[in-house]
This record gives C-alpha cells, structure tokens and sequence, in this order.
C-alpha cells in the first residue's frame, strides 16, 4: 500500500455551526418532529417519574413490579445519572432539587465494594457535569444557593477509588471498596476499557481542583495499556494488572474495549494533549485494518489477526458516532446501515449477532435499553442532515414504545425474537438512550438546548455526561507535545493543507482551515488544537515511543509470536488512512441535500442484513521469530 501522501486531520464537528438544512425526513415534517420531541420527552418523565416514586433513593428502578434495587453502591444511581439530562431538558425545578439533595444527603464513606468502571463514568462523570452547569450562570441554569457540594463529594469519591490504580503496570484494578480500598483477594485481571475509559473524568477533576494526581493516573493507565499493545498495534479485551500479560487476547471495537477507543480521542479534544491523539491515530488504523470487514466489524487474535469471532454485538454501536468525530464519515454511514438493518430485523439490536449465520447469537437475545445505536444515528444526523437517521429516530422511537414500555417505566428485553419484558430499568437509559433520542428529534425541530445553544461546545462522556470545552478544563499548555522537550521554532514547518473531498463540498456556512504535515507522524509540522487555539510543536525525527517514553513491551507468550511479516504490518497500518478532512462547506458525498442518492438510503430501503464480506487477509505467520 502506498504512502498516504495527504494530511491525517481530524474534522472537528463539535467546534463548528455545520450543516443547517431544513429538510427532514419523508413523513417527518418540521411540526412532527416536535411532536417526536414531545414524545420522548414524555417517555423521559414516565421514567423518571417512575424511579422517584417507586425506586428512589435506590439505585435503579424495576418497572415491572414499581419496586426499587441497590446495584452499584446505595447511593441514588440512577438520580445522579440522569441531573444533566434534566438540566438538558430545562426542568430548572426538579434539577435544583435533585443538587440540593444529593449535596445534603450522598456520602461515599461507607463499606462497598465497587466497580472503578462504572462507578467513575455513571457516579463521578454525574457529578461533576451536573455541578459544571449548577455553578455557572452561562449555563442558564446555576442554582443560586449551591456552593460546590457536588465537586467535594466527586473529589471524595476519586480519592476513594485511588488505591485500585496502585499497581505495577499502573492499570487499576476493577474494583475498590470504598471505606477499605483494595481487597486482597480482589481479581488482578481488568478489562481494557476498564482501565482505559477513565481520562475525561478523571482529568476534569484535576483541572476543577488544581490537583494532578487524578489526571496523572487514568494517562498512566492508558499509558499501561498502550505500552502492552501486540505489534500491529491492536489491544486485547482483558488484562493482568501486575503482570501486565493479556488474559484474553481477542481485539474487537466491542464488549471489553469498546471505550478505550472513545476515550483516546475524547481526551484529546477535551485537552488538547496530543499523545492521546497520536494514541487514537495508531489504534484507529490498526482497527480499520484488521477489524474492518466493511460494513461490520469483527474480533481477531490481538497478535497474529487470525479471525476469531465473526460477531456483531450492540455495544460496537458506538463507533460509528466516534468516527463521525474522528471525520472518518463515510464508512460510518455504511456500517450504521448494516447495524440498523440488525435493528430493523427484530425491533432492537441483540447483545450479539452472529455474522456467520445472521441469526442472533445463542445467549445474547436481550436488549437492555442501549443507546449505541441511537447516539451514532443523533452524530450521523448532526453531521449529514441525512432525513434516513430521522426515519430510523422515529422506528427506535416506536420499538421503545411499543415493546419496553411498561407499568413504571421501561423494561429490559429478555428475548428480541419475541420482546419479552424482564423487570430492570438501568440508569442509563435516563442518562443516554433518551437523551441522544430528544436531541436528535430536536435538532430537526429547531433546536433550542443548552448543548446546540448554550455558551460552550459539549463533549459527551460514554455515559452521555456532559462536559464543557471552558477555558479551566480544556486550555492546554504550549510546550512541545512530548514530555521534557521543546522544540525550536525555526525547526517548524507550516504547510497548508487541501483534501480532496473538501474542494467537492461548497456552498454552506461552515469552514475548516489550519495547518499540517505531509507525513504527520514523523516531518516537523505544527498543530493547531482545536480547543485551545494554542499552536504546539512536533518535534521532528522522534518516534512515538520517543516523544512519550511509551515502549512497546514484547509478550513472553510465544505462542503467539508474530513473524517477520511485522515490517510490512507496520507499513500497512502506518499508510493506512484514519480521517477524512470534510469541509463543511457542504454535507458529505450521499448525505446531504439529496438523499435518495445516498447509500445509507438504499441500504434502509433494502430489509435484507448485508451479509459478512470475509476478505481473505493475510495473517501474521505464527512460526517465525519476532525481530528483536
């Protein structure tokens, strides 16, 4: 494969006013996307309103049986998961009384025993969003009476969870009890996305508190994993924290890894810190590489790629939200339209799929309210204003309706097939499903919310928290991007850069300029980051490992060794293109203006799931010696 001669570039959705168009999808007129609003608005309170009466203040809701259930800590889950979602829906009332609450009444100096994972992106990320809109007036909604209890209690929490990263890889254990720390006879073995899926919370914290240690050891947990990947720069799905050996060595964009991803170039463009950005860049390709069997994805051997699993799991929905972030548009809209047709199939997306025999994997019938595939359709919407997302909005919409919706609140799915109710309502279909759902229908109505309207730019956290890109979180420091280093100026080159996508989009109000290398990796360019404006430099000639003291660490485990076919890996993972630059000046190819063009449209026209394109891929021989 030839090298990619253009510059990798993110396209940066979430900093832009892009794409305004008024046309929505067939059937789906201005006034009825309103009403869809309005609907799922509805759906929020019945929920809602459901846990507060019935539930409340246990952790989750069972809406069959209008009873209530401890599942993470005893500590009001689902009442924290779902404070920015009220903020988001403007019920000044119930989110002022929800804050002063929680501040009077939470406290995390008891004797569970929780997990890191969830505790940190459901708890902590609750938190700290909810207090970065009760405390600031630009929001629109600051509570005059609060005085940061909020941030105190997340502080309190963090330092609690602190000993589980008090390891000698430095990637923390799963768990932690939160009176006594770390268990000594608590598993050893972790998830990827586990310990990799903690940054943005962690960081934010930081930057509220002027202490580092938090953000210091979530980046040295990724840096931990990282460090660990196999030589074709793929990640394993679960790991031994001391011994730093994978446990289990099946790489997929799913279950066990799934965020890992997502928190690299979140990171990023939260903080404008570029090793998560060389991270991402290196990760992506290798996934769209190795993984990518267009339209699906599939698991393989982290190490030799050997195909493992040909299974879609409703967890790898995320992904094509995350690429509509990373500017890598196009085969999102293709695999969105494969996972959708999943839907389309069974009135939801099971757990997994089998790709082999396009049935719904034995033991993974259920749908326990995911909002994967609903957050990609709102990204893809945003950045398209393709009227097909609508039309599958509002079929997500009716299935939720017509088969969850139960006496209290909304049930799992047991079965797909035959859309059994089972009685639990998880916290986050408050803090996500139906968050993602208003505002996609919102967006098409006209929006008026604090995330399209307000003062700042939102990242949203995997738990659908939002975190704004203020000056205090997001501003990053202007030394060189590599630790201990700084460059010369006059060793800068600027170069502008042109796409060759971008000179077919013209025509709307939307514009993206700045600067790049031709081969970003290695020449010296500088970059401008987006949420500071601040421009760094790359210093040239080093390598990763260089820029960030992250070595890659060889696995004793020869069974399996890669061959010496590493080279030409490398080669085609490095040449491989991540980003695709969009100029906003117009949608991208298929998704604009005229939809019946575009692919997306035909493939939700075809009720027929795209069948698995298996390519015959050269694998790593696992015969030969690595090169040392």
């Amino acid at each position: 494969m030839g090298a990619r001669k253009k510059p990798l570039l993110i396209f940066m959705l979430i900093f832009s006013d892009f794409f305004v168009s008024e046309i929505l999808a067939e059937g789906v007129t201005k006034e009825e996307a309103k009403q869809l609003r309005d609907e799922v608005r509805e759906m929020f309170y019945h929920a809602f309103d459901g846990y507060m009466k019935h539930a409340f203040p246990r952790d989750e809701l069972k809406p069959l049986s209008c009873g209530g259930e401890d599942t993470l800590g005893g500590y009001a889950l689902t009442l924290i998961d779902s404070l920015d979602t009220l903020a988001l829906l403007g019920d000044r009332e119930q989110f002022t009384t929800s804050v002063e609450w929680i501040g009077k009444n939470i406290r995390f100096d008891i004797n569970k025993t929780v997990s890191i994972f969830e505790t940190t992106i459901r708890i902590l990320g609750g938190l700290l969003s909810a207090h970065l809109i009760a405390s600031d007036y630009n929001t629109g909604m600051r509570i005059p009476s609060y005085d940061d209890e909020l941030l105190h209690l997340a502080e309190d929490l963090a330092r609690r969870m602190l000993p589980a990263f008090d390891t000698p890889t430095g990637i923390p254990f799963g768990s932690v009890n939160l009176m006594h720390g770390v268990d000594e006879n608590e598993s050893k073995i972790t998830s990827t996305a586990g310990g990799g899926t903690l940054t943005l919370e962690f960081g934010v914290l930081s930057r509220l508190t002027n202490d580092p240690i938090f953000e210091q050891v979530t980046k040295n947990a990724v840096r931990g994993l990282w460090a660990r990947r196999s030589r074709i720069n793929l990640v394993g799905a679960h790991i031994d924290v001391f011994s730093g050996e994978w446990t289990q060595k099946d790489a997929g964009i799913g279950t066990s890894i799934d965020s890992f991803y997502e928190y690299l170039l979140k990171a990023y463009l939260l903080f404008g810190d570029e090793e998560y950005l060389f991270i991402f860049q290196e990760a992506y390709r290798a996934a769209m590489v190795y993984l990518y069997n267009d339209p699906w994805y599939v698991e393989v051997n982290m190490n030799s790629a050997a195909l493992v699993w040909p299974l879609f799991n409703s967890l790898q929905a995320f992904w094509p939200g995350l690429q509509v972030l990373a500017g890598d548009i196009e085969p999102a809209i293709r695999t969105h339209a494969a996972f959708f047709s999943v839907w389309k199939r069974y009135g939801f997306t099971p757990e997994g799929f089998n790709l082999a025999t396009f049935n719904v994997q034995q033991g993974q019938k259920s749908y326990p309210l995911r909002p994967e595939l609903i957050e990609s359709t709102y990204w893809l919407y945003k950045a398209t204003r393709n009227p097909s997302y609508l039309d599958a909005g509002r079929d997500m919409l009716a299935s939720l309706q017509y088969a969850a919706r139960c006496t209290c609140g909304y049930c799992h799915i047991s079965d797909v097939e035959f859309h059994q109710q089972e009685d639990h309502m998880e916290s986050f279909f408050l803090a996500e499903t139906v968050k993602y759902l208003w505002l996609l229908f919102d967006l098409a109505a006209g929006p008026d919310n604090l995330v399209e309207n307000g003062p700042y730019k939102y990242i949203f956290s995997t738990e659908g928290h939002l975190i704004p890109t203020t000056p205090q979180i997001s501003l990053a420091s202007e030394n060189c991007s590599y630790l201990g280093a700084y460059c010369r100026s006059g060793k800068l080159v600027q170069e502008t850069y042109s796409s060759d996508i971008v000179n077919d989009f013209r025509g709307t109000n939307y514009s993206f300029s700045g600067t790049a290398s031709t081969n970003f990796f290695s020449s010296p360019a500088f970059h401008k980051s987006p949420s500071s404006g601040l421009i760094k430099g790359f210093c040239p000639g080093l390598t990763h490992g260089q820029r960030y003291g992250i070595s890659y660490i060889d696995s004793v485990d020869n069974h399996d060794a890669e061959s010496a076919r590493t080279t030409n890996v490398e080669d085609e993972v490095q040449n491989s293109p991540v980003f695709v630059n969009h100029s906003s000046d117009s949608p991208p190819s298929g998704s604009g203006e005229n939809p019946d063009n575009s692919n997306y449209h035909e493939l939700m026209e075809n009720q027929r799931v795209p069948k698995l394109k298996i390519e015959t891929r050269e694998t790593v021989d696992e015969e030969r010696p690595r090169d040392n």
